[in-house]
């Protein structure tokens, strides 16, 4: 178990020692077999022993293990940023590397910023989100992100310059009797009502998720909700910046998340299932208006990190997308995300304490419910999602459950994510397990 020198997350935490990857499993110091349904944090999307990644990360050591970017560009990089623009949705032409999600969003809020200064208009300097949603625990990160549970202890040290409006939930904050496209169209045409509060020509860009992932658990938005956002960041010159760190890089079933909707962003932001968990990468994808912005003004994005740009980083993400395409992983998990929607429907659907089931490709969340019917939540104070994933671990299975579903005090997920590489036995066996550590949490008829 773990030592008394590590800082943990939890400080009561006793972790077991992971030691060895095998597919989508992870095995214990102590001979445990743990079958990871969530990607740690939808991180693994290859497992955690593909040989191909490795090798291309070894190869890289070999030749060069990092080089600063204010000296160098690499192959490596150069070969990345190729791949990504080239699948990028239209208009996307430059990438800015990092290590990871927060950092691409900390980057995006900076260039939004700078962005407007170069073109002279300095009164561009808010940014607008929405509540419930999550971009990162770094400052910038956190005060654009609407997660509560997250912010209300940084509340003093954030920025003043981040507001946001409602999220898109149709199961959850619909009306009675509205249509899941009169309802995209209310939440979409707050951004308006909210740039009209603060003054149009004080606002930088609008920051959301394609599909919102542990903060409300695996929630995509509903039909046109992103075409009518887009049209009013147009209206008012307004940037677009989408946060597909946790839903993007195939995890959906779409290399980018934004596909399924049909949407242009002005900012991409990837990272987790980049580097698949073999090496921490991230990054900001701009469109080329953007980069020239920049270029033909000052010429200089005044930001940066040590590791941005890192070789190894970009072996390992040029390696995971080679994995992906060639092997078409997308297509399964399309087909396993189905089958993985279809068994847990089967299963949990009819549970008095499910109250919905959704998400796409293999980016599935469960809403926990006290009663179906009002869609009530469970007592915070009985922290339900702690216990499903105690009870989960006890079955050797790793989900991601997390509280605050609602509003950041009150409501229950589970966020289920397996790899990408997962099987029809893997996916009945994660749906076995989850079900039986539900209704051990919460008896179908206690």
């Amino acid at each position: 178990m773990s030592s008394p020198h590590v800082f943990q997350r939890a400080s009561a935490a006793d972790l077991p020692i992971a030691v060895r990857g095998d597919g989508i499993y992870l095995e214990t110091e102590d001979g445990r077999r743990v079958l990871d349904a969530c990607g740690g944090a939808a991180v693994s999307c290859l497992g955690h022993s593909d040989r191909t990644v490795i090798d291309a990360i070894k190869a890289q050591l070999d030749r060069l293990p990092y080089a600063h970017t204010a000296f160098f560009t690499t192959e490596a990089a150069e070969q990345l940023a190729a791949r990504l623009v080239a699948r990028a949705p239209e208009g996307i032409g430059r990438v800015y590397f990092v290590s990871g999600g927060s950092e691409a969003a900390e980057a995006a809020i900076k260039l939004s910023r700078q962005y407007f200064l170069e073109k002279g208009e300095s009164a561009r300097a808010r940014i607008i989100a929405r509540r419930q949603s999550y971009h990162g625990n770094t400052l910038g990160a956190l005060s654009a992100g609407g997660n509560e549970w997250r912010r209300r202890q940084f509340a003093p040290l954030l920025s003043d310059a981040m507001s946001h409006i409602a999220p898109c939930h149709y199961w959850r904050f619909a009306e009675p009797g509205e249509t899941p496209e009169a309802y995209g169209r209310r939440v979409a045409d707050e951004l308006e009502t909210e740039i009209l509060r603060l003054g149009p020509e004080t606002v930088a860009a609008f920051m959301a998720e394609p599909v919102v992932g542990a903060t409300m658990g695996a929630v995509p938005a509903v039909p046109g909700y992103f075409a009518r956002i887009r049209e009013i960041c147009d209206k008012y010159g307004i940037l677009l910046i989408l946060d597909e760190v946790m839903c993007g890089m195939g995890r959906t079933g779409h290399l980018f998340a934004s596909e399924a909707d049909g949407v242009r962003p002005d900012m991409v932001l990837v990272a987790k299932g980049l580097g698949a968990g073999y090496q921490p990468i991230g990054a900001t994808l701009v469109t080329n208006e953007i980069h020239d912005t920049i270029a033909n003004g000052s010429g200089f994005f005044q930001h940066g990190h040590t590791y941005m740009g890192h070789p190894t980083a970009c072996a390992a993400g040029l390696a995971v997308l080679d994995a992906v395409e060639s092997r078409d992983l997308l297509a399964n998990v399309r087909a396993m995300g189905e089958r993985l929607k279809t068994g847990l429907e089967a299963r949990l659907g009819q549970h008095p304490n499910v109250g919905d089931i959704r998400g796409r490709g293999l980016f599935l969340g469960i809403e926990l419910v006290a009663d179906r019917e009002t869609k009530a939540p469970l007592p915070p104070a009985a922290k339900t999602n702690a216990a499903i994933k105690k009870a989960a671990m006890a079955r050797d299975l790793m989900v991601y459950p997390m509280g605050g579903t609602i509003d950041g005090a009150t409501g229950d997920h589970i966020l289920v994510a397996p790899p990408f590489i997962v099987t029809p036995e893997e996916v009945d066996t994660i749906v076995a397990r989850l079900s039986s550590a539900v209704t051990d949490v919460l008896p179908a008829h206690g």
